[in-house]
Parts: C-alpha cells; structure tokens; sequence
C-alpha cells in the first residue's frame, strides 16, 4: 500500500498463493495417478495431458465468465486480493471499497470470481509443470518431442503475466484480447499434444489441398475471435441493435480509425476505464465482427461440406464435419441472442465456449491429417522405432 492507494503489484502473498496452488492441484493429480496408476509412462503422461485439456478448456470458460461478468478488477492488484491470498482477508478492504463505489468493479462476489479464476489458472500451471517433468522422464516412449510440453509451460506462464498486466493495465483492450487469444493458443497446444497418443491419421487420399484448407479456415477463424474479443473489451456487444440491419441501417455511420485504435485504454485516450465513448467507433467494432462471422461462416460450412464428402473413406471425416456444423450452428444462434436478447449473460458465456470449442476441434482435426512426408521424416529422426 502506498497511502490510501492500493499498490497494483504485491508480491507479499506470492509464497502462500504458490502453496495453495499446490494444494488445489493435489486434487486432480491424486485423481490423475489413481486412474492411470496401472500404465507405463505413455499412458499416464496420456491421461494427464487429457485431464489437463479439459480444465484448460474450463478456465478459459471461466475467464470469459469473469470478464462478461465484470470481475476483472474484483481484485485490483495482483497476484492476490489487497494483498490477500483470498477475498476472506481481505474482507474489510473489499467493503471498504464497494461502500465507496457501489457501482464500482470492486464487490464481494466479483473478487471471489477473480480470484477463483487465478486458483484455476495456479492449478492448470502446476499440471502442466507436472507433465513437462514427466515428459523429459519418458521422453523415448512419447509419440512427440518434450520439448513440445516444455514450450506448454513457458507459454501458461506468458499467459500469467498477460493476467497481471490485465489488471494493472486496468483491463487495457488489447491486453485483454491478447489473453484470451493466448489462452485458446495453450488450449490448441494441449489439443496438439493429446491427439498425438492416438496416432489415428485420417485415411484420406487428398490430404494436402484438405490441409491448406483447414489451416485457412484456422486463421480466420483466430481472426474473428480476436475480433469478438475487441467487441467484447470494448463493449460493443449493443452498439448495433436488431438484426440484420445494424440500429435500423444497413451500413451505419462507423468509425473505424477509432474503433481499431490498439494502442490506447479501455475510456480512449483517458484510459480512465469507461468505455469506448464514441459510439460510431463501438458500431464499427461490431460491424467488422458482423461482417468476419458471415466470411467465417461460409468458410466452415464449405469445410464441413468438403469433410462431409470424404466420411466413405474415413467416418471419422464425417463426425468432424458434423462437429463443426453444429458448432457454427450454436455460434450463430449465441452471437444472434446476444443482439436480439441484450447481450445476456448465458448466450455471451455459451458464445465465448463454442469459439474455444471451435478453436479445439479444429486444432484435432489438423492433428488428425496425414503429415507430409517431410514432416513424417523429420519426426522419425528422433522418435524410437516401436
């Protein structure tokens, strides 16, 4: 504390945040040894990158909770809460602090979704320091390099320090949409890594122009949800209301130059953490996301079609592609509620988990393509023969 200011970094409970952090990831690892405790080496490093994905994919659900739900700055410092392990220390500050500020971003249940969201975060850190471990310790029995969950770890520990700048920055748009977009990068890593236990490739005959494709698919689809994040930070979720037009108008007045601005606060230039004032720069925010789903839409629709067509050579071909058409399928209906319905809290959170969902199993659907021969060579270089 510097006076009556709260001090945005303190360090203070770091050492009991990292014991705690220990502790909750006791749970899962307990779980994860029963379970796997009769397998070789593989196996568990297996079962472990599963349990790992799943609550990957959880927090980052529930980060999109705890930004939706305006909790990012339910804790104003970092790593803990007013230098607290937990909200329950720091009790009085958190009263004091929404006394002052009623309609503040600091209360009682918002500190507890921020920390909550920090506990989780602590606990996929652990396990995935736990899996490098035990990927360097079966190195020669793994269907991928080490170094390929070591690159795990150091990048969950870029997203701890994306965290820390999300707060201190005091949610500083470009921050946070780098986090979230970081965050599905570690899911899609994790992804990588657990489809390689299977070692089931997709019997195809076309495999490279499929691939090309996909990966082209893929980087529209990182592009629309860096812009759905920017509509999010920014809060233009409501600038365009009804559908399809945007607020009675095809093409409304839209500010562009303003509205995609990276390098400014969440208030404009202020920084002073209000939203984007200009309310032609937030329409054109949304619009260019309206305009990028209608772009990505086709693009997974033409991919499902392309799957669709392949499943006599492969049913897993098939079930990809009905995967990802009832995902789009649940997007589109989400991202329609959250303009027709007010931007509801259950239609934003599901919106926010299908673009994960996507991100997930389009990660496992490369994994599952063919390699090119270059690759499958290169690979051989070091992996042991069976």
């Amino acid at each position: 504390m510097q006076g009556t200011e709260q001090a945005l970094v303190d360090l203070a409970p770091l050492a009991r945040l990292l014991l705690l952090a220990l502790v909750l990831a006791a749970l899962p690892l307990a779980w994860w040894w029963l379970r796997a405790r009769s397998a070789d080496i593989s196996g568990r490093i297996a079962a472990l990158t599963a349990l790992t994905l799943f609550l990957t994919f959880d927090l980052i659900v529930f980060g999109s909770f705890t930004r939706l739900s305006d909790s990012g700055l339910g804790c104003p410092d970092w790593p803990g809460c007013y230098g607290e392990v937990s909200p329950l220390g720091a009790r009085a500050d958190i009263h004091a602090a929404e006394t002052a500020a009623p309609g503040g971003p600091v209360t009682w249940s918002k500190a507890w979704i921020e920390m909550i969201h920090r506990y989780l975060a602590m606990t996929v850190g652990v396990l995935i320091l736990v899996m490098a471990v035990f990927s360097w310790v079966g190195r020669k029995r793994l269907p991928f390099s080490p170094w390929w969950p070591t690159v795990t770890l150091v990048w969950v520990i870029v997203q701890g320090t994306f965290g820390k700048y999300t707060v201190t920055l005091k949610l500083y748009p470009a921050v946070v949409t780098l986090h979230l977009l970081g965050g599905l990068l570690l899911l899609a890593l994790l992804a990588a890594q657990h489809a390689a236990f299977r070692r089931q490739p997709l019997v195809l005959t076309d495999t490279v122009p499929l691939r090309r494709a996909v990966w082209a698919v893929m980087a529209l689809l990182v592009m629309q949800v860096a812009l759905g994040g920017w509509v999010s930070t920014n809060y233009a979720v409501l600038a365009c209301t009804g559908f399809p037009t945007c607020n009675g108008q095809w093409w409304p007045e839209m500010d562009f130059a303003t509205g995609f601005t990276l390098l400014r606060g969440l208030g404009g230039d202020a920084g002073d953490g209000g939203v984007l004032r200009t309310v032609p720069s937030q329409v054109a925010i949304h619009m260019a996301h309206r305009l990028g789903a209608v772009v990505l839409t086709a693009a997974l629709l033409a991919l499902a079609w392309a799957l669709w067509r392949r499943r006599s050579q492969d049913a897993a071909a098939g079930r990809f592609a009905l995967g990802l058409a009832g995902l789009l399928g649940l997007q589109v209906a989400s991202g329609l509620s959250n303009v027709v319905l007010g931007w509801p809290l259950t239609a934003a959170l599901g919106h926010s988990a299908g673009a994960a969902a996507l991100v997930l199993v389009m990660t496992l659907l490369l994994a599952r393509l063919p390699q090119p021969l270059a690759v499958t060579q290169a690979r051989g270089a070091w992996r042991p023969a069976a």
